[in-house]
């Protein structure tokens, strides 16, 4: 591959991507003395961290008594008891520290009267372990994500991180089962680079648009989960996609759980607001799935609003309007932008919407990637975080607002560990040519691709094949289908067109390299819920309505090389970190 000209660089830590956990450990890692880089295809302030609206999660008790064991429980219980509680238990007890050093940090959250931060109702959190909503999710109006991001952003920079913005990533260095850097491609004038790190922390959230809707940006291709797969490493639970169950009708624009935290509430075509048959305590704010589901089942028992009767209404309009504009000005402005609706007056034709995965990168609660060889270990130089990481602090349900706290806590958790792990300057061992040979070819052959398959239409075919086949509600016979619907499309890639050949902001090829990237985490996502026989979570089978956790109370590990897959299971960790806590022992999820 001597026609592409590489530029090296050397770094104590990479991390990639600059959402919300890339740039909390980017901070962390700068603060701790470590030559850091972090490396992005969007600008920093664009990443999909700035599209969370609600708030996060932690039990600082400013609206009312909590306790992090209280929010450790209804974790668990959001999780459908797939979650490792070492984890969960890490997660909840950091959760206030982290939310006061973003504070610290200049976060502008909103404020209580007497000045602390102010926290809404989530679906899913209560106190006393199940008995009463609580007030947990600590929030900046709806745009917390915006805040956070544009806050560490300034951080990362005071800190004097390296930013390499623009750069494409391809796949990552390899060398006797350890990580030695990655390969990317300068999207502005056509390099390629070779990093060279100590360690390279995968930070590149989520794969939502393997689906044809959902609240995801276009840049949410699940980039560092393909280049994990492609480095012989397995992904963990990916048949757990969550359905948000309020995207606006016709286009998937999130409408945050805040805005049912703040009392709004659904209503089906009868007027009535039929949460109260499906969660009778907590009606409106029960866990995401448990509403994705209701909706779901009202519009196919012919209640659903409109002239197809295919969604429901959410209604704000009994609020009072300075309440909406005070704490929800980023809702009113969203529906009024995509359905046409005054909030104040009118409801919000809302529908289930793919919104989050909870699969991902498998690692442990210090973010080291784990994986199965004999017995279970850790990959020297591979860390991962966010939604591109399964810690696993979700398990086959995440609770609203436990996604900003997942960022910041194991951000912060992945910069603590390298620090341990690597002695500034540490010199860089030598990586043999193939590796960079073998990213480059499959670069080169997508690049020059001249067949008669446009990427477009193979991903048009690859996100209506997981809409249908692997949605809210799954049967052997759909996921059987989907299985050889995906595999036919990954088929297509071989005849795949690229028509611009150029190296210098090719849209066409970056489009095609997110499609492979895409088209890989589908068949896992499939292959692994046609092989999970039992209803868990967001993974809700249709021909297996119960939990089966004599089977399948463990995790789901799946390998992909091109189009096949291996399937193995992993024991979920049923151990916590300390004595602080009990283990929280599974049980019926009644909300």
């Amino acid at each position: 591959m001597s026609s592409y000209k590489i530029i090296e660089h050397e770094y104590d830590v990479v991390v990639l991507g600059a959402g919300g956990a890339g740039l909390r450990a980017a901070v962390g890692l700068s603060e701790a003395g470590l030559k850091t880089a972090c490396i992005s295809k969007v600008f920093p302030t664009r990443s999909h961290t700035s599209a969370a609206q609600g708030g996060i999660s932690a039990a600082l008790g400013n609206m009312g008594e909590d306790d992090w064991r209280w929010h450790m429980y209804d974790t668990v219980k959001g999780s459908d008891w797939l979650g490792d509680q070492d984890s969960i238990e890490y997660l909840c007890k950091e959760a206030p520290r982290a939310v006061l050093e973003l504070e610290r940090y200049g976060v502008p959250f909103s404020r209580t009267e007497d000045g602390k931060i102010y926290q809404r109702p989530f679906g899913g959190m209560t106190k006393n372990y199940g008995n009463e909503t609580v007030q947990r999710t600590c929030a900046a109006a709806d745009r917390t994500g915006h805040a956070i991001l544009h806050t560490m952003y300034g951080q990362a920079l005071k800190h004097n991180t390296e930013f390499f913005i623009e750069y494409f990533a391809l796949d990552l260095l390899m060398k006797d089962g350890e990580c030695k850097g990655l390969i990317a491609w300068n999207l502005n004038d056509g390099t390629i680079h070779r990093f060279r790190s100590h360690i390279t922390i995968i930070a590149t959230g989520g794969y939502g648009k393997t689906y044809y809707s959902s609240t995801s940006a276009h840049t949410c291709t699940g980039d560092g989960n393909a280049m994990v797969l492609r480095a012989g490493l397995p992904l963990q639970d990916m048949e757990f996609v969550q359905f948000h169950p309020t995207g606006i009708y016709g286009h998937g624009t999130l409408i945050s759980e805040g805005v049912r935290g703040e009392g709004g509430y659904l209503l089906n075509s009868k007027g009535e607001r039929f949460m109260e048959r499906y969660a009778p305590k907590a009606k409106d704010l029960a866990s995401r799935d448990v509403v994705s589901r209701s909706i779901a089942v009202e519009i196919n028992e012919g209640r659903g609003v409109g002239k197809e009767k295919d969604h429901v209404h959410l209604h704000l309009d009994h609020l009072d309007p300075k309440v909406i504009e005070k704490r929800l000005p980023g809702i009113s402005e969203s529906s009024r932008l995509f359905a046409d609706v005054d909030v104040t007056k009118e409801p919000i034709p809302v529908v289930p919407t793919v919104h989050y995965n909870m699969g991902g990168i498998p690692t442990n609660y210090k973010a080291e990637v784990l994986t199965v060889n004999g017995s279970e270990k850790t990959v020297p130089g591979l860390m991962a975080i966010g939604e591109a990481a399964c810690v696993s602090v979700h398990g086959a349900n995440r609770l609203g607002s436990n996604s900003l706290i997942d960022l910041v806590v194991f951000g912060r958790a992945a910069a603590k560990r390298a620090a341990e792990l690597v002695k500034p300057g540490t010199p860089h061992e030598e990586i043999a040519q193939s590796e960079t040979d073998k990213c480059l070819t499959r670069f080169d052959k997508l690049r020059n691709g001249n067949g008669e398959n446009s990427t477009a239409e193979l991903r048009l075919s690859m996100q209506k094949t997981m809409q249908s086949k692997c949605a809210v509600f799954r049967t052997s016979k759909t996921l059987e289908e989907g299985v050889n619907e995906i595999r036919k499309t990954y088929d297509g890639m071989e005849s795949i067109s690229v028509k611009d050949k150029s190296l210098i902001f090719n849209t066409d090829l970056v489009e095609t390299l997110e499609f492979d990237n895409l088209i890989r985490q589908a068949i896992t996502t499939v292959d692994s819920a046609y092989h999970r026989k039992e209803s868990r979570g967001a993974h809700a089978r249709e021909d297996f309505p119960k939990r089966d956790d004599e089977k399948f109370m463990q995790h789901t590990l799946s390998w992909c090389n091109g189009k096949e897959t291996k399937i193995l299971y992993r024991p979920v960790n049923k151990t916590t970190l300390t004595n602080e806590v009990q283990y929280f022992p599974p049980q019926e999820r009644v909300y």
